[in-house]
C-alpha cells in the first residue's frame, strides 16, 4: 500500500470522524432546541390555566377569559406539532375549540375575592404581572397582535388601579369598624393619593371623590375623639384652671 493512499486513508477517517461529531453536535442540538420549546409551550400553558383559574370574579371578563382560551389553544397547538401522539394534548385542545366557539358567550365562573388585606393584594397583584408577561411574550411570539396586545395592557393597568381600590377602601371600612378612625384617615388618604397620581385619573373620579369624602369623615372622627371632653377635663385645662386661680387669689391680695 502507497504512502499516497495510506494519507487518503487517514484523511477519510479525519473527515469522516468530523462529519460524525457535527452529526452528533447537531442532533444534540435540535434535542435541546426541541426541549427547550417544549419547555416554553408548557410553561405558557401553565400561565393561561393558572390566571384563568385565579383571577378574582371582578376583574375576570368574559373577554378576557375567551383571550386566555384562544392563547392556550395556539400554544397547545404548537406543542402538539412537538408531542403528536399526546391524547391528554389533543383532548385539551377540542375542549378549548369548544370554549372558544361560544365567543364572549364564554362561562367565567370565577368567584369573587374580596381584596381586603396587604397578603391578598399581593397575591391578585402577581396574577396580573403573570398576565402582562403573558400578553408580552404572546405579541414577541406572534400569537397576538401588537395593537391588541397594547389594549390588553392598558386594561391590566386599569385592573392593577381598581385593586389598590378595593384594597384602600377595605382597609379603611375595616378600621373604622374596629373604631379607629386615624387607620381608617391612613388608608384613605393613601386611596387619594394614588389616585391623583395616576397618569390619567378622569376614569376613576367617582372614586376619587368617595375617597376624598371618607377622608373628610375619618379626620373628623379622629378630631372629635382627641377633643377632650368637658366632662373630663385635660391636664391642660386643669392647669390652666390652677393659673387663672392664682390670678385671681393675687388681684385679691394686691
Amino acid at each position: 500500500m502507497s504512502a499516497l493512499v495510506i494519507t487518503l486513508l487517514i484523511v477519510g477517517g479525519i473527515a469522516l470522524l468530523m462529519v460524525i461529531a457535527y452529526v452528533n453536535h447537531a442532533v444534540e442540538n435540535s434535542k435541546l432546541e426541541k426541549a427547550r420549546q417544549r419547555a416554553d409551550l408548557l410553561d405558557r400553558i401553565r400561565r393561561c390555566q393558572d390566571i384563568s383559574e385565579r383571577m378574582p370574579g371582578q376583574l375576570m371578563t368574559p373577554q378576557l377569559k375567551l383571550l386566555l382560551a384562544q392563547l392556550q389553544l395556539q400554544v397547545s397547538e404548537r406543542l402538539l406539532a412537538l408531542d403528536k401522539q399526546s391524547a391528554t394534548l389533543k383532548a385539551d385542545i377540542e375542549t378549548l375549540r369548544a370554549q372558544i366557539a361560544q365567543g364572549e358567550s364564554i362561562p367565567v365562573k370565577n368567584p369573587p375575592q374580596p381584596i381586603a388585606n396587604e397578603a391578598k393584594a399581593k397575591e391578585v397583584r402577581f396574577v396580573l404581572e403573570n398576565l402582562h408577561a403573558l400578553i408580552t411574550g404572546s405579541v414577541q411570539s406572534g400569537l397576538l397582535p401588537a395593537n391588541e396586545g397594547k389594549q390588553w395592557i392598558g386594561q391590566i393597568r386599569q385592573m392593577l388601579v381598581l385593586v389598590h381600590i378595593e384594597f384602600f377602601s377595605a382597609l379603611g371600612q375595616a378600621a373604622l369598624q374596629q373604631n379607629q378612625p386615624g387607620q381608617a384617615r391612613l388608608a384613605f388618604e393613601r386611596g387619594v393619593q394614588y389616585l391623583r397620581k395616576q397618569p390619567d385619573p378622569t376614569p376613576y373620579q367617582a372614586q376619587l371623590k368617595r375617597f376624598e369624602e371618607q377622608l373628610a369623615r375619618a379626620n373628623a372622627m379622629v378630631l372629635d375623639k382627641n377633643a377632650p371632653a368637658a366632662e373630663e377635663p385635660s391636664q391642660l385645662t386643669e392647669g390652666l384652671k390652677d393659673l387663672e386661680d392664682d390670678w385671681k387669689k393675687k388681684n385679691i391680695y394686691d
